[in-house]
Protein backbone atom coordinates (compact mmCIF):
# COMPACT_ATOMS: atom_id res chain seq x y z
CA UNK A 1 0.00 0.00 0.00
CA UNK A 2 2.85 2.25 0.87
CA UNK A 3 4.51 1.71 -2.32
CA UNK A 4 0.95 2.59 -4.63
CA UNK A 5 0.87 5.61 -2.45
CA UNK A 6 3.96 6.58 -3.30
CA UNK A 7 3.55 6.36 -7.04
CA UNK A 8 2.85 9.58 -7.42
CA UNK A 9 5.75 11.23 -5.79
CA UNK A 10 8.02 8.56 -7.76
CA UNK A 11 6.02 9.75 -10.92
CA UNK A 12 6.76 13.55 -10.12
CA UNK A 13 10.30 13.74 -9.23
CA UNK A 14 10.91 11.12 -12.90
CA UNK A 15 9.34 14.24 -14.53
CA UNK A 16 11.58 16.51 -12.25
CA UNK A 17 14.80 14.69 -12.82
CA UNK A 18 13.38 14.85 -16.43
CA UNK A 19 13.07 18.43 -16.85
CA UNK A 20 16.66 18.70 -15.28
CA UNK A 21 18.70 16.28 -17.45
CA UNK A 22 17.11 17.59 -20.64
CA UNK A 23 17.85 21.09 -20.20
CA UNK A 24 21.18 20.38 -18.94
CA UNK A 25 21.75 17.79 -22.26
CA UNK A 26 21.07 21.16 -24.48
CA UNK A 27 24.11 23.02 -22.86
CA UNK A 28 26.46 20.58 -24.18
CA UNK A 29 26.96 19.73 -28.24
CA UNK A 30 26.57 16.06 -27.66
CA UNK A 31 23.68 16.63 -25.26
CA UNK A 32 21.14 15.57 -27.30
CA UNK A 33 22.51 12.77 -29.08
CA UNK A 34 23.03 11.85 -25.79
CA UNK A 35 19.52 11.61 -24.30
CA UNK A 36 18.72 10.59 -28.21
CA UNK A 37 20.32 7.30 -28.20
CA UNK A 38 20.69 6.06 -24.23
CA UNK A 39 17.66 7.33 -22.72
CA UNK A 40 14.76 7.92 -25.19
CA UNK A 41 14.63 4.18 -25.77
CA UNK A 42 13.54 3.96 -22.01
CA UNK A 43 10.58 5.86 -22.40
CA UNK A 44 9.92 3.70 -25.96
CA UNK A 45 10.08 0.76 -24.09
CA UNK A 46 7.92 1.99 -21.12
CA UNK A 47 5.21 3.46 -23.89
CA UNK A 48 5.34 0.20 -25.47
CA UNK A 49 5.05 -1.80 -21.95
CA UNK A 50 1.51 0.15 -21.45
CA UNK A 51 0.45 -0.39 -24.76
CA UNK A 52 1.13 -3.84 -24.29
CA UNK A 53 -1.09 -4.23 -20.96
CA UNK A 54 -4.18 -1.80 -22.81
CA UNK A 55 -5.80 -4.53 -25.02
CA UNK A 56 -5.97 -7.86 -22.61
CA UNK A 57 -6.61 -4.99 -19.81
CA UNK A 58 -9.87 -3.79 -21.55
CA UNK A 59 -11.31 -7.22 -22.91
CA UNK A 60 -10.80 -9.06 -19.67
CA UNK A 61 -12.01 -5.92 -17.58
CA UNK A 62 -15.10 -4.73 -19.80
CA UNK A 63 -16.11 -8.87 -19.67
CA UNK A 64 -15.42 -9.29 -16.32
CA UNK A 65 -17.68 -5.85 -15.45
CA UNK A 66 -20.64 -6.64 -18.09
CA UNK A 67 -20.77 -10.40 -16.47
CA UNK A 68 -21.26 -9.13 -12.76
CA UNK A 69 -24.01 -7.31 -13.54
CA UNK A 70 -27.47 -8.65 -12.68
CA UNK A 71 -29.17 -8.29 -15.65
CA UNK A 72 -28.75 -6.94 -19.57
CA UNK A 73 -31.19 -4.12 -18.51
CA UNK A 74 -28.57 -2.36 -15.60
CA UNK A 75 -26.36 -2.32 -18.66
CA UNK A 76 -28.37 -0.39 -21.03
CA UNK A 77 -28.88 2.19 -18.33
CA UNK A 78 -25.45 2.88 -17.12
CA UNK A 79 -24.91 2.99 -20.98
CA UNK A 80 -27.07 5.41 -21.93
CA UNK A 81 -25.96 7.77 -18.78
CA UNK A 82 -22.47 7.33 -19.93
CA UNK A 83 -22.75 8.12 -23.42
CA UNK A 84 -25.08 10.87 -22.39
CA UNK A 85 -22.63 12.71 -19.88
CA UNK A 86 -19.66 12.34 -22.59
CA UNK A 87 -21.28 14.24 -24.93
CA UNK A 88 -22.54 16.89 -22.61
CA UNK A 89 -19.45 17.74 -21.19
CA UNK A 90 -17.55 17.73 -24.59
CA UNK A 91 -19.95 20.18 -26.03
CA UNK A 92 -19.22 22.19 -22.85
CA UNK A 93 -15.76 21.63 -23.00
CA UNK A 94 -15.73 23.24 -26.63
CA UNK A 95 -17.85 26.01 -26.00
CA UNK A 96 -15.28 27.06 -23.41
CA UNK A 97 -12.77 26.75 -25.46
CA UNK A 98 -14.68 28.93 -28.39
CA UNK A 99 -15.29 31.74 -25.74
CA UNK A 100 -11.95 32.15 -24.18
CA UNK A 101 -10.52 32.29 -27.95
CA UNK A 102 -12.65 34.99 -29.02
CA UNK A 103 -11.99 36.95 -25.43
CA UNK A 104 -8.14 36.65 -25.61
CA UNK A 105 -7.61 36.84 -29.59
CA UNK A 106 -4.60 34.76 -29.57
CA UNK A 107 -4.36 34.90 -33.36
CA UNK A 108 -3.29 38.77 -33.21
CA UNK A 109 -0.04 38.35 -31.10
CA UNK A 110 1.51 35.96 -33.79
CA UNK A 111 3.55 38.31 -36.46
CA UNK A 112 3.70 37.64 -40.37
CA UNK A 113 7.69 36.52 -39.79
CA UNK A 114 6.44 34.25 -37.30
CA UNK A 115 3.56 32.75 -39.47
CA UNK A 116 5.90 31.99 -42.50
CA UNK A 117 8.27 30.56 -40.45
CA UNK A 118 6.03 28.14 -39.37
CA UNK A 119 4.75 27.32 -42.16
CA UNK A 120 8.21 26.42 -43.91
CA UNK A 121 8.98 24.78 -40.98
CA UNK A 122 6.32 22.04 -41.04
CA UNK A 123 4.54 23.17 -43.69
CA UNK A 124 5.59 20.03 -45.45
CA UNK A 125 4.86 17.50 -42.80
CA UNK A 126 1.66 18.32 -41.99
CA UNK A 127 0.40 18.75 -45.45
CA UNK A 128 1.33 15.00 -45.87
CA UNK A 129 -0.68 14.38 -43.25
CA UNK A 130 -3.45 16.14 -43.74
CA UNK A 131 -3.65 14.36 -47.43
CA UNK A 132 -3.42 11.02 -45.63
CA UNK A 133 -6.29 12.15 -43.86
CA UNK A 134 -8.47 13.51 -46.57
CA UNK A 135 -7.49 9.66 -48.34
CA UNK A 136 -9.11 8.42 -45.47
CA UNK A 137 -12.01 10.48 -45.30
CA UNK A 138 -12.62 10.20 -48.84
CA UNK A 139 -13.51 6.30 -48.73
CA UNK A 140 -15.76 6.83 -45.68
CA UNK A 141 -19.32 7.19 -45.90
CA UNK A 142 -21.58 8.59 -43.62
CA UNK A 143 -22.38 5.37 -41.73
CA UNK A 144 -18.56 4.52 -42.04
CA UNK A 145 -18.31 5.16 -38.41
CA UNK A 146 -20.58 1.97 -37.64
CA UNK A 147 -18.88 0.09 -39.84
CA UNK A 148 -15.42 0.88 -38.14
CA UNK A 149 -16.94 0.00 -34.81
CA UNK A 150 -17.72 -3.93 -36.05
CA UNK A 151 -14.63 -6.22 -36.69
CA UNK A 152 -14.52 -8.24 -39.31
CA UNK A 153 -11.72 -10.32 -37.48
CA UNK A 154 -11.43 -10.11 -33.99
CA UNK A 155 -7.93 -10.96 -34.30
CA UNK A 156 -7.07 -8.39 -36.67
CA UNK A 157 -8.60 -5.88 -34.18
CA UNK A 158 -6.28 -7.16 -30.91
CA UNK A 159 -3.57 -6.15 -33.04
CA UNK A 160 -3.87 -2.73 -32.83
CA UNK A 161 -4.27 0.02 -30.46
CA UNK A 162 -6.23 2.59 -32.81
CA UNK A 163 -8.89 -0.30 -33.16
CA UNK A 164 -10.08 0.02 -29.34
CA UNK A 165 -14.25 0.52 -30.50
CA UNK A 166 -13.69 -3.04 -32.25
CA UNK A 167 -12.25 -4.69 -29.07
CA UNK A 168 -14.84 -2.84 -27.09
CA UNK A 169 -17.52 -4.17 -29.54
CA UNK A 170 -16.68 -7.73 -28.90
CA UNK A 171 -16.12 -7.51 -25.66
CA UNK A 172 -19.35 -5.76 -25.06
CA UNK A 173 -20.74 -9.04 -26.79
CA UNK A 174 -18.92 -11.51 -24.05
CA UNK A 175 -20.60 -9.64 -21.84
CA UNK A 176 -23.59 -9.46 -22.76
CA UNK A 177 -23.81 -12.63 -23.46
CA UNK A 178 -22.67 -14.48 -20.34
CA UNK A 179 -25.60 -12.11 -18.45
CA UNK A 180 -28.14 -13.53 -20.63
CA UNK A 181 -27.40 -17.20 -19.54
CA UNK A 182 -28.21 -19.08 -16.55
CA UNK A 183 -25.34 -18.56 -14.16
CA UNK A 184 -25.05 -22.10 -13.80
CA UNK A 185 -23.54 -22.45 -17.41
CA UNK A 186 -21.29 -19.95 -17.90
CA UNK A 187 -19.46 -20.24 -14.04
CA UNK A 188 -16.50 -21.69 -15.86
CA UNK A 189 -16.05 -19.09 -18.23
CA UNK A 190 -16.50 -16.83 -15.62
CA UNK A 191 -13.43 -17.96 -13.52
CA UNK A 192 -11.39 -18.02 -16.02
CA UNK A 193 -12.32 -14.20 -16.26
CA UNK A 194 -11.72 -13.27 -12.83
CA UNK A 195 -8.40 -15.01 -12.76
CA UNK A 196 -7.41 -13.27 -15.83
CA UNK A 197 -8.33 -10.05 -14.20
CA UNK A 198 -6.60 -10.52 -11.59
CA UNK A 199 -3.15 -11.55 -13.56
CA UNK A 200 -3.36 -8.64 -16.07
CA UNK A 201 -3.87 -6.36 -12.86
CA UNK A 202 -0.60 -7.75 -11.12
CA UNK A 203 0.57 -7.32 -14.31
CA UNK A 204 0.09 -3.32 -14.48
CA UNK A 205 1.78 -3.68 -10.38
CA UNK A 206 4.68 -4.98 -12.11
CA UNK A 207 5.24 -2.78 -15.08
CA UNK A 208 4.45 0.52 -12.63
CA UNK A 209 7.52 -0.57 -10.90
CA UNK A 210 9.32 1.00 -14.13
CA UNK A 211 6.79 4.02 -14.37
CA UNK A 212 9.05 6.76 -12.71
CA UNK A 213 12.50 5.51 -14.78
CA UNK A 214 9.66 5.87 -18.06
CA UNK A 215 8.74 9.12 -17.29
CA UNK A 216 12.22 10.31 -16.70
CA UNK A 217 12.81 9.34 -20.35
CA UNK A 218 10.39 10.63 -22.13
CA UNK A 219 10.39 13.91 -20.48
CA UNK A 220 14.39 14.29 -20.98
CA UNK A 221 13.69 13.37 -24.64
CA UNK A 222 10.46 15.82 -24.49
CA UNK A 223 13.01 18.64 -23.96
CA UNK A 224 15.87 17.65 -26.23
CA UNK A 225 13.51 17.10 -29.01
CA UNK A 226 11.63 20.60 -28.53
CA UNK A 227 11.63 23.28 -31.16
CA UNK A 228 13.21 26.55 -31.07
CA UNK A 229 12.38 29.19 -27.55
CA UNK A 230 11.63 31.80 -30.26
CA UNK A 231 8.69 29.82 -31.78
CA UNK A 232 7.06 28.92 -28.24
CA UNK A 233 7.43 32.79 -27.33
CA UNK A 234 5.26 33.51 -30.16
CA UNK A 235 2.65 30.81 -29.67
CA UNK A 236 2.65 31.49 -25.76
CA UNK A 237 -0.77 33.48 -26.12
CA UNK A 238 -2.62 30.37 -27.73
CA UNK A 239 -0.94 27.94 -25.45
CA UNK A 240 -2.28 30.71 -22.76
CA UNK A 241 -5.76 30.19 -24.18
CA UNK A 242 -5.85 26.62 -24.27
CA UNK A 243 -4.19 26.11 -20.42
CA UNK A 244 -6.54 28.45 -19.21
CA UNK A 245 -9.78 26.57 -20.76
CA UNK A 246 -8.72 23.11 -19.66
CA UNK A 247 -7.85 24.62 -15.94
CA UNK A 248 -11.45 25.67 -16.37
CA UNK A 249 -13.16 22.12 -17.39
CA UNK A 250 -10.70 20.43 -15.03
CA UNK A 251 -11.45 22.72 -11.56
CA UNK A 252 -14.19 24.53 -12.58
CA UNK A 253 -16.25 22.17 -14.57
CA UNK A 254 -15.05 18.75 -13.26
CA UNK A 255 -15.17 20.16 -9.37
CA UNK A 256 -18.70 21.18 -10.27
CA UNK A 257 -19.70 18.03 -10.77
CA UNK A 258 -17.82 16.23 -8.44
CA UNK A 259 -19.43 18.09 -5.67
CA UNK A 260 -22.88 18.34 -6.47
CA UNK A 261 -23.84 15.40 -8.39
CA UNK A 262 -20.76 12.70 -6.97
CA UNK A 263 -21.42 14.11 -3.37
CA UNK A 264 -17.32 14.42 -2.69
CA UNK A 265 -14.81 16.25 -1.73
CA UNK A 266 -12.95 17.44 -4.95
CA UNK A 267 -9.73 18.06 -3.37
CA UNK A 268 -10.07 14.39 -2.27
CA UNK A 269 -10.84 13.40 -5.57
CA UNK A 270 -8.25 14.82 -7.47
CA UNK A 271 -5.79 13.66 -4.89
CA UNK A 272 -7.12 10.23 -5.33
CA UNK A 273 -6.49 10.24 -9.09
CA UNK A 274 -3.12 12.22 -9.26
CA UNK A 275 -0.88 9.40 -10.42
CA UNK A 276 -3.09 8.86 -13.68
CA UNK A 277 -2.79 12.76 -14.35
CA UNK A 278 0.79 12.59 -14.07
CA UNK A 279 1.40 9.48 -15.96
CA UNK A 280 -1.44 10.99 -18.52
CA UNK A 281 1.02 14.39 -19.11
CA UNK A 282 4.15 12.14 -19.39
CA UNK A 283 2.88 9.56 -22.01
CA UNK A 284 0.25 11.56 -23.86
CA UNK A 285 -2.08 8.52 -24.11
CA UNK A 286 -5.51 8.02 -22.39
CA UNK A 287 -5.06 4.55 -23.97
CA UNK A 288 -1.85 3.84 -22.15
CA UNK A 289 -3.18 4.93 -18.54
CA UNK A 290 -5.72 3.42 -18.85
CA UNK A 291 -4.32 0.86 -16.23
CA UNK A 292 -2.93 3.04 -13.66
CA UNK A 293 -6.84 5.19 -14.07
CA UNK A 294 -8.51 2.02 -13.25
CA UNK A 295 -6.43 1.01 -10.20
CA UNK A 296 -6.41 4.44 -9.06
CA UNK A 297 -10.34 4.68 -9.36
CA UNK A 298 -10.68 0.97 -7.89
CA UNK A 299 -8.28 1.63 -4.61
CA UNK A 300 -8.31 5.12 -4.26
CA UNK A 301 -11.68 6.23 -4.80
CA UNK A 302 -13.17 2.77 -4.40
CA UNK A 303 -15.24 3.21 -7.29
CA UNK A 304 -17.66 -0.50 -7.66
CA UNK A 305 -15.46 -2.74 -10.07
CA UNK A 306 -18.40 -2.95 -12.59
CA UNK A 307 -18.42 0.82 -13.36
CA UNK A 308 -14.99 1.09 -13.55
CA UNK A 309 -14.19 -1.39 -15.78
CA UNK A 310 -17.32 -0.22 -17.79
CA UNK A 311 -16.91 3.58 -18.21
CA UNK A 312 -12.97 3.69 -17.84
CA UNK A 313 -12.06 1.71 -21.45
CA UNK A 314 -15.17 3.61 -23.28
CA UNK A 315 -14.12 6.53 -21.83
CA UNK A 316 -10.12 6.21 -22.80
CA UNK A 317 -11.48 5.66 -26.56
CA UNK A 318 -13.94 8.14 -27.19
CA UNK A 319 -14.32 10.61 -24.20
CA UNK A 320 -11.95 13.77 -25.20
CA UNK A 321 -13.07 17.14 -23.40
CA UNK A 322 -9.40 18.10 -23.62
CA UNK A 323 -8.96 17.02 -27.22
CA UNK A 324 -12.16 19.30 -28.00
CA UNK A 325 -11.82 22.72 -25.84
CA UNK A 326 -8.16 22.23 -27.88
CA UNK A 327 -9.87 21.62 -31.38
CA UNK A 328 -12.28 24.77 -30.95
CA UNK A 329 -9.24 27.02 -29.98
CA UNK A 330 -7.22 25.66 -32.62
CA UNK A 331 -9.22 26.10 -35.28
CA UNK A 332 -10.46 29.41 -34.19
CA UNK A 333 -6.63 30.58 -33.65
CA UNK A 334 -5.20 28.73 -36.92
CA UNK A 335 -8.53 31.38 -39.18
CA UNK A 336 -7.37 34.29 -37.25
CA UNK A 337 -3.73 34.18 -38.25
CA UNK A 338 -4.58 33.32 -41.58
CA UNK A 339 -7.26 36.10 -41.91
CA UNK A 340 -10.53 34.46 -41.87
CA UNK A 341 -13.59 36.31 -40.34
CA UNK A 342 -15.62 33.28 -38.65
CA UNK A 343 -19.91 34.07 -38.45
CA UNK A 344 -21.50 33.25 -35.42
CA UNK A 345 -22.69 30.07 -37.58
CA UNK A 346 -19.48 28.78 -38.47
CA UNK A 347 -18.25 28.81 -34.50
CA UNK A 348 -21.38 26.77 -33.95
CA UNK A 349 -20.59 24.33 -36.61
CA UNK A 350 -17.73 23.73 -34.63
CA UNK A 351 -19.09 22.57 -31.54
CA UNK A 352 -20.87 19.86 -33.45
CA UNK A 353 -17.93 18.96 -35.79
CA UNK A 354 -15.64 18.70 -32.71
CA UNK A 355 -18.75 16.47 -30.45
CA UNK A 356 -19.49 14.61 -33.87
CA UNK A 357 -15.64 13.73 -34.15
CA UNK A 358 -14.61 12.89 -31.30
CA UNK A 359 -16.76 9.93 -31.83
CA UNK A 360 -16.46 9.00 -35.08
CA UNK A 361 -12.60 9.56 -35.39
CA UNK A 362 -11.92 6.97 -32.40
CA UNK A 363 -11.85 4.13 -34.26
CA UNK A 364 -9.45 4.87 -37.43
CA UNK A 365 -5.82 6.37 -36.80
CA UNK A 366 -5.00 9.42 -36.98
CA UNK A 367 -7.20 10.59 -34.71
CA UNK A 368 -6.03 13.78 -33.52
CA UNK A 369 -4.69 15.30 -36.97
CA UNK A 370 -7.81 14.26 -38.47
CA UNK A 371 -10.34 15.96 -36.04
CA UNK A 372 -8.64 19.28 -36.69
CA UNK A 373 -8.76 18.84 -39.96
CA UNK A 374 -12.66 17.77 -40.03
CA UNK A 375 -13.34 20.89 -37.63
CA UNK A 376 -11.22 22.90 -40.22
CA UNK A 377 -12.59 22.06 -43.85
CA UNK A 378 -16.04 22.48 -41.33
CA UNK A 379 -15.74 26.41 -41.20
CA UNK A 380 -13.87 26.88 -45.02
CA UNK A 381 -10.08 27.28 -43.69
CA UNK A 382 -7.32 25.67 -44.95
CA UNK A 383 -5.89 22.71 -42.85
CA UNK A 384 -2.11 23.09 -43.89
CA UNK A 385 -2.72 25.85 -41.32
CA UNK A 386 -2.15 23.26 -38.58
CA UNK A 387 1.42 24.02 -39.32
CA UNK A 388 0.82 26.91 -37.14
CA UNK A 389 0.93 24.96 -33.96
CA UNK A 390 2.55 22.32 -34.76
CA UNK A 391 5.69 23.31 -32.91
CA UNK A 392 4.07 23.43 -29.23
CA UNK A 393 1.40 20.85 -30.17
CA UNK A 394 3.17 18.11 -27.57
CA UNK A 395 3.43 19.89 -24.42
CA UNK A 396 -0.64 21.00 -24.89
CA UNK A 397 -1.42 17.58 -26.17
CA UNK A 398 0.24 16.06 -22.79
CA UNK A 399 -2.22 18.23 -21.02
CA UNK A 400 -5.23 17.64 -22.28
CA UNK A 401 -4.65 14.01 -22.24
CA UNK A 402 -4.74 14.51 -18.43
CA UNK A 403 -8.08 16.19 -18.86
CA UNK A 404 -9.65 13.54 -20.66
CA UNK A 405 -8.16 11.03 -18.28
CA UNK A 406 -9.65 13.13 -15.01
CA UNK A 407 -12.84 13.49 -17.32
CA UNK A 408 -12.64 9.76 -17.63
CA UNK A 409 -12.44 9.24 -13.59
CA UNK A 410 -15.26 12.22 -13.08
CA UNK A 411 -17.80 10.27 -15.10
CA UNK A 412 -16.64 6.89 -13.66
CA UNK A 413 -17.96 8.85 -9.90
CA UNK A 414 -20.79 9.56 -11.05
CA UNK A 415 -21.81 6.38 -12.57
CA UNK A 416 -20.49 4.98 -9.48
CA UNK A 417 -23.87 6.84 -7.36
CA UNK A 418 -25.96 6.06 -9.95
CA UNK A 419 -25.17 2.36 -10.11
CA UNK A 420 -25.76 2.07 -6.76
CA UNK A 421 -29.31 3.65 -6.73
CA UNK A 422 -30.25 1.36 -9.49
CA UNK A 423 -29.01 -1.86 -7.67
CA UNK A 424 -30.80 -0.86 -4.41
CA UNK A 425 -34.07 -0.11 -6.36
Amino acid sequence: MKQKLALHWQILIGIVAGIAIGILCLQFNEGKSFVLDWIKPFGTIFINLLKLIAIPLIIVSLIKGISDLKDVTQLSRMGIKTFAIYITTTVIAVSIGLILVNLIQPGSFLNENTRQEMLSSFGGEIQQKVDQVNEIQEKRGPLQVLVDIVPENIFSAMSSNSNMLQVIFFSLLIGIAMVSLPFSEIEPLKKITDAANLVVLKVVDIMMLFAPYGVFALIATLIVESPSTDMFKALSMYAVTVILGLLIIVYGIYSSIIFLFGKRNPLDFFRAILPAQLLAISTSSSAATLPVTMECAEENLKLRKDVISFVLPIGATINMDGTCLYQGIAAVFIAQVMGYDLTLAQQLSIVLTATLASIGAAAVPGAGILMLVIVLESIGVNPAGIALIFAIDRPLDMLRTATNVTGDVMVATLMNGNSEKDISA
